[in-house]
């Protein structure tokens, strides 16, 4: 009975998370842009009208159109194009594709590692604690972008190479919230009782003491997107992230930051609201999680 019980009452807390998500207008909207753009990213192939990373498609004889001018053959260029003849749509959408992949990919393996850390620093205590805090305590005092950008320059251009730079920058943060809701957990009455009952290790990390930091780092998680995002982002507009056959949003801004002085600001000026609006949606959408799964902020 109790287990039936604990069964119908799933459906009902999920829907009254999405109730009190859904009551702030504001990030409802972004969770509605956010939801936006990932279908659009994913729907790129299909719906853009070129495949701006395809060298046979494009042409510089179309380069530098205005928004709404057609080209040579007669193609329509709704959003313009850039210096090397790329439709801005298409090149937005496969952009957008690249930012999204990036922070994903950067924020589940950084989120892996850092919470593996933090668990085994706060239920091993003792020197292990010491040691691994020590390392996080390095790696959060070193500026971020410093130490994106000499690992870029020594493992060189490339999404898995980014990749890899963010998860080096990101990973101490994870740990760090980890240990500290983990620390909390440990000194709980159900942890002592596991311990008593010589439970595994393992076993008391991951079905006892994980379950209850994953609110904290769900919301972590969403934070450290966003400024994943944005710091690929940075780095691609200095040149040292991704290749220019492969341009992501910080890319495209970059490539059009020459032309805004003649005037050609849909170049620079449309990817950055592109990327604008995909980082305060991830923010928002951050803040009201944190907001939702804290009892004490939920009013």
């Amino acid at each position: 009975m109790t287990l039936m019980t604990e069964r119908a009452a799933r459906p009902s807390r999920l829907g009254s998370f999405f109730r009190h998500f859904l009551a702030d207008r504001v990030a409802a909207l972004a969770a509605v842009v956010f939801a936006a753009m990932v279908g659009l990213a994913l729907a790129a192939p299909w719906i853009a009208p070129q495949d701006p990373y395809d060298l046979s498609t494009v042409s510089i004889l179309d380069s530098l159109l205005a928004p709404g001018e057609q080209s040579f053959d007669g193609m329509t260029y709704w959003l313009g194009s850039d210096g090397q003849g790329r439709d801005m749509l298409s090149a937005m959408l496969y952009g957008l594709r690249i930012s999204l992949l990036v922070g994903l990919a950067s924020g589940v393996i950084a989120l892996a590692v850092g919470t593996l850390v933090g668990l085994v620093a706060a239920f091993r205590r003792g020197w292990v604690d010491a040691l691994l805090m020590r390392v996080v305590d390095l790696q959060l005092s070193l500026p971020t972008i410093l130490v994106a950008l000499i690992l870029l320059v020594i493992l060189g251009r490339g999404i898995d190479k980014i990749i890899i730079a963010l998860v080096v920058v990101q990973w101490a943060y994870f740990a760090r919230t980890v240990r500290g809701v983990a620390l909390v957990e440990n000194a709980r009455d159900y942890v002592e009782a596991a311990r008593g009952l010589r439970l595994p290790s393992l076993r008391i990390l991951f079905r006892h003491i994980l379950p209850n930091c994953l609110p904290t780092l769900l919301v972590v998680a969403t934070i450290q997107m966003a400024q994943a995002i944005s710091l690929e982002a940075t780095l691609s507009f200095l040149g040292i992230g991704l290749p220019p056959t492969r341009p992501s949003l910080g890319l495209l801004i970059a490539n059009g930051f020459n032309y805004l002085q003649s005037g050609r600001w849909w170049i620079s000026v449309l990817p950055g609201v592109v990327l604008l609006m995909l980082i305060v949606s991830v923010n928002v959408i951050g803040d009201r999680l944190r907001d939702v799964l804290n009892p004490h902020l939920r009013g």
